[in-house]
């Protein structure tokens, strides 16, 4: 089994498509997936950025531990970290972020840096699909700053916060969507103020329950 074998494993294994791993990765194609679960070269960095995404280690997906028994990070709840779901995030216009916890989930603590608080906010309104469709829940690790290509959670005028990929160029921000009937919002200049970055999306989980 190869990395490519590994990485298509544990994609199918979270309900993930190849388009959906190429937009976390930050790819414009599923193509790029593709080749990479055909086996690939890819760079490190790309390595661990899969690991954080499918919730392994880098060393299982470059096949360095061959021990079945440790492909997988075993699931012990008394070693899992409870993260508060935060009311709400929009993926639409109109809906405001809540701020009342309504419930905890269990989160492995490899995928959690020190330093940082995270929540899971869930996701409403159709503006990130195919990627996130509404009650989707995503990670957040709260920051003030994220780089171009990241998917956030970004606070628009205090009201609404809304999950976008964002993109910076010169003195402009763009919020982007998935969903090619919602038109990317550009801020420019002075009307950059209205935007505050919540944190950056680390992961989705979708329930069928």
């Amino acid at each position: 089994m190869n990395i490519g074998d590994r990485v298509k494993l544990l994609r199918e294994k979270k309900g993930i498509t190849q388009a959906e791993l190429a937009a976390m990765l930050g790819y414009k194609s599923k193509s790029s997936v593709t080749h990479i679960e055909r086996g690939r070269d890819i760079p490190r960095s790309m390595v661990v950025k899969l690991a954080d995404i499918l919730n392994t280690t880098p060393a299982y997906l470059m096949g360095w531990d061959e021990d079945k028994s440790k492909s997988y990070i075993p699931f012990t709840p008394e070693k899992m970290v409870p993260v508060p779901v935060v009311g709400r995030v929009a993926a639409g216009y109109t809906c405001l972020a809540e701020t009342d916890i309504q419930s905890y989930e269990l989160v492995s603590p490899e995928i959690l840096n020190d330093g940082y608080d995270y929540v899971y906010l869930k996701v409403i309104g159709d503006s990130m699909e195919p990627l996130l469709l509404e009650g989707d829940m995503v990670l957040v690790r709260i920051q003030e700053s994220v780089d171009s290509g990241d998917y956030a959670v970004v606070i628009v005028d205090e009201e609404d916060g809304v999950v976008k990929q964002l993109d910076f160029d010169g003195n402009t921000v763009k919020l982007i969507s998935q969903n090619p009937y919602y038109p990317p919002r550009i801020f420019s200049g002075k009307e950059k103020k209205r935007i505050r970055i919540f944190g950056k999306v680390i992961e989705s989980k979708r329930k069928f329950f």
